[in-house]
């Protein structure tokens, strides 16, 4: 394992993060603080609670969920779209690095970022809610199981993008709708049974219930569930990278 070299890779990562600390960390946390005044404060104050849970305690997760899902898959794309724009990427592949070597650094750099993110987002929740997070390790586990998972899916679609126009196809198109639509701001529960059904076929309300049953102890879901769809999509995008990686897809071109 050529540590040197990932770690190089991942320090150029990290690097890029803090010169663009304004887009990539307080454009989202200001974002969501709006959310927080908004749905927290203002609509909230008009709705009931939600399983006991108050309305601005129980958006908590589902909003940090929204802000890391779309960071993780932007980060990782771009992480990896921006040496093959630039021609650098035959540098790293002509480096003595292996494909996995390279994927731990970009992966692990986006997903450092995205973690962070949620971190500060948290903090900042504390601002504008009273809440108690019940199962920190838990919520911990999800939250680098999502920020991996779906860095690594960002990875993927660095890979296959051929302009910067396709790398916002898929946060703004599917990555943003999903999560609106996976019990960010609502439960599963208060849908007509039909379309309760129709949720269960978005993979983001088992992230979100699982991420929402470490901090109230109350999810949508079971949490075994949650967390074997996790481990599901992660094998599904390791996967697909390792044939992406095997027939040189978009990198040997």
């Amino acid at each position: 394992m050529n540590i040197n070299g990932i770690l190089a890779i991942y320090m150029f990562e990290m690097s890029r993060f803090r010169r663009t600390l304004f887009q990539s960390v307080a454009s989202p946390v200001i974002s969501t603080s709006l959310y927080f005044v908004v749905f927290g404060s203002a609509i909230g104050s008009r709705i009931q609670q939600i399983d006991g849970i108050s309305y601005g305690s129980f958006i908590v997760p589902g909003l940090i969920m929204l802000s890391v899902l779309t960071q993780s898959v932007s980060n990782a794309s771009f992480g990896i779209y921006f040496p093959r724009f630039s021609g650098t990427i035959y540098e790293i592949l002509s480096a003595p690095l292996s494909y996995l070597e390279v994927v731990l650094a970009y992966v692990g750099a986006a997903a450092t970022k995205s973690f962070v993110l949620g971190l500060l987002i948290l903090g900042t929740a504390y601002f504008f809610v009273d809440m108690e997070i019940q199962r920190p390790i838990w919520m911990m586990i999800f939250l680098v199981l999502t920020c991996t998972t779906f860095s690594l899916f960002g990875f993927i679609i660095g890979l296959w993008a051929d302009g910067f126009e396709k790398l916002q196809i898929i946060p703004l198109l599917v990555i943003t709708p999903l999560t609106f639509l996976g019990g960010s701001f609502y439960s599963i529960s208060m849908l007509p049974p039909i379309w309760q059904k129709i949720s269960m076929i978005n993979p983001v309300v088992y992230l979100i219930s699982g991420f929402r049953w470490s901090f109230y102890g109350k999810g949508d879901v079971s949490v075994g569930l949650s967390l074997g769809m996790i481990l599901v999509f992660l094998l599904i995008c390791i996967s697909i990278l390792s044939y992406l990686f095997k027939t040189g897809y978009r990198l040997k071109e």
